[in-house]
């Protein structure tokens, strides 16, 4: 009597990437950075790089929500600008530091849900519907500030972006409470559950008993109250309300959330994956600068890494077809 092997399981790609291969790349990526980059692995540095990657990480987040379910907010760098506005003007105003920030927060937040409603309630194209609030919400920010930066050196919610918490920047403190609560609420409640669902299936969803409509009216909320919040720590780091806060800025998330694994086709992915992405992003981005890199060139190298996020999620889905 023979008794045969079992067979091998083979691992695809979209399997190994999720597993190791982003964090084979942060970690390829630091070693080069830490050999060539002048006082790369210095504190200070590593500070910089910290702090320098959290406003990005927190717009990644809310966009990760999105993109679950298959959706897209090219909007994001618009709402930096117009909250951050909103928040510097309401304390100018005489308002107290709190109200400032729940101000910027909650404009975030309404040009969220306007995207939302007009994706999921109207049926129109998310690209469509957030490329257009993104050039409004520009032009927006410049009407209100009268196409030139507010400064107020005595911002009352300055140390939000400048302060420091048992020796860590406030907004890595911020970032790192941001993702623990996204991660729990994508991973451990009924609501993302439904998220991943509507990514997945809608049609499949809807039939189970989940409202759609405003389940991908919520997910632009989040991505637009959390790009709120990183306006407005955006304006208390540099003091002022600047109209041109958050240009590109979308890129960058949306780079972030494919590197760190979530599929553009919706249903899939993970906010620890996009906390990675944002920090290959932010050492890639240090690295360069430590490096004397030219600012176009940082650019073209940008782009292609972009374009290879892309690419690394295309061949994940061919992969998990593949493997079925």
């Amino acid at each position: 009597m023979t008794i045969e092997a079992a067979p091998r399981r083979k691992m695809n790609f979209a399997a190994w990437w999720d597993k190791v291969g982003i964090l084979a790349v942060l970690v390829l990526l630091v070693v080069i950075m830490a050999l060539i980059a002048p006082n790369f692995m210095s504190m200070n540095n590593l500070m910089n790089i910290a702090r320098s990657i959290s406003i990005n990480a927190i717009i990644a987040a809310g966009m990760t929500f999105v993109i679950i379910t298959a959706g897209i907010d090219l909007s994001v760098g618009s709402i930096v600008a117009v909250s951050g506005v909103t928040a510097v003007l309401a304390c100018i105003s005489g308002a107290p530091a709190i109200i400032g920030i729940i101000a910027g927060i909650l404009a975030g937040a309404v040009a969220g849900w306007v995207n939302g409603a007009l994706s999921a309630y109207l049926a129109l194209a998310p690209f469509i519907v957030t490329l257009g609030m993104m050039t409004f919400l520009r032009g927006l920010g410049y009407t209100l500030t009268g196409g030139q930066p507010i400064v107020d050196n005595k911002l009352a919610f300055r140390d939000l972006g400048n302060g420091y918490m048992a020796g860590i920047p406030v907004p890595v403190i911020v970032m790192i409470i941001v993702y623990i609560i996204c991660w729990f609420i994508l991973e451990r409640t009924k609501y993302g559950r439904h998220v991943y669902a509507v990514g997945g299936n809608p049609e499949a969803a809807r039939l189970a008993g989940i409202n759609v409509k405003r389940v991908l009216t919520s997910v632009y909320v989040i991505a637009g109250a959390l790009s709120g919040l990183a306006g407005v720590i955006f304006a208390a780091r540099v003091v002022s309300a600047q109209p041109t806060a958050g240009t590109g800025y979308e890129l960058d998330a949306i780079a972030a959330v494919v590197l760190g694994g979530t599929s553009l086709a919706g249903g899939k992915g993970k906010i620890i994956g996009t906390l990675i992405g944002a920090i290959i992003l932010g050492v890639l981005s240090t690295g360069m600068i430590l490096m004397n890199v030219q600012f176009f060139t940082q650019l073209l190298i940008k782009g292609v890494v972009i374009i290879l996020a892309v690419a690394i999620d295309s061949l994940k889905q061919k992969s998990t077809k593949a493997g079925k």
